[in-house]
């Protein structure tokens, strides 16, 4: 059985993985600038206080990729399956990201961090997200069955659809211009 390798406090920039295959390795506090890993398969790798700037990882294969404490940061992230991750301590921050059709099935992700996001048609079915934020995201057609959302903050987010009596909404906050998101399944005209 050959072990992993290591990266520690390395920066890893512009740096094309669908030419250059990406190291199996665990990779802690490390930074990458500008990466290109479409459909990479990331399977079991391990990222660990690490950083995402301008990098490209749609349709990554993420099949028990560990990711703790990481920031993605104008990052391209369409059609991942983040319930495919490693579920053990998953936390992430995204910021001015693309996650569009992606899936968060199933997912702690209390306290996670969505600013400036694009999540159109992203599966929230039974995620974990008590206490985060959403802040200034477009939400449209996103599913949220099941979803734990006490305390989370939408009130800056729009176009979602949430029903009331299928996730847990209890303290968390939404803005007078998100009612209708509230009451889609009533057919009430909100003006």
């Amino acid at each position: 059985m050959t072990s992993k390798s290591y990266f520690s406090d390395e920066e890893f920039s512009g740096i094309d993985f669908t030419v250059q295959e990406p190291v199996k390795a665990d990779y802690e506090n490390c930074r990458f600038l500008n990466c290109k890993f479409p459909k990479a398969d990331l399977s079991e790798f391990g990222f660990i206080e690490c950083e995402f700037e301008g990098c490209d990882l749609s349709m990554a294969k993420l099949y028990g990729v560990t990711i703790r404490d990481c920031r993605f940061l104008e990052c391209k992230l369409i059609g991942l399956q983040f319930d495919s991750c490693n579920d053990f301590s998953f936390s992430a921050e995204f910021k001015s990201s693309n996650l569009n059709l992606s899936s968060f099935f199933g997912v702690k992700l209390n306290h996670g961090k969505f600013k400036d996001c694009t999540l159109q048609e992203v599966d929230f079915t039974q995620t974990q997200l008590k206490e985060s934020l959403f802040e200034n995201c477009d939400l449209a057609r996103a599913t949220f069955s099941a979803t734990l959302l006490q305390k989370a903050d939408l009130s800056t987010s729009y176009n979602y659809s949430i029903d009331p009596e299928l996730n847990q909404i209890r303290g968390a906050k939404f803005s007078l211009q998100g009612l209708p998101g509230l009451l889609d399944k009533y057919g009430i005209v909100v003006e």
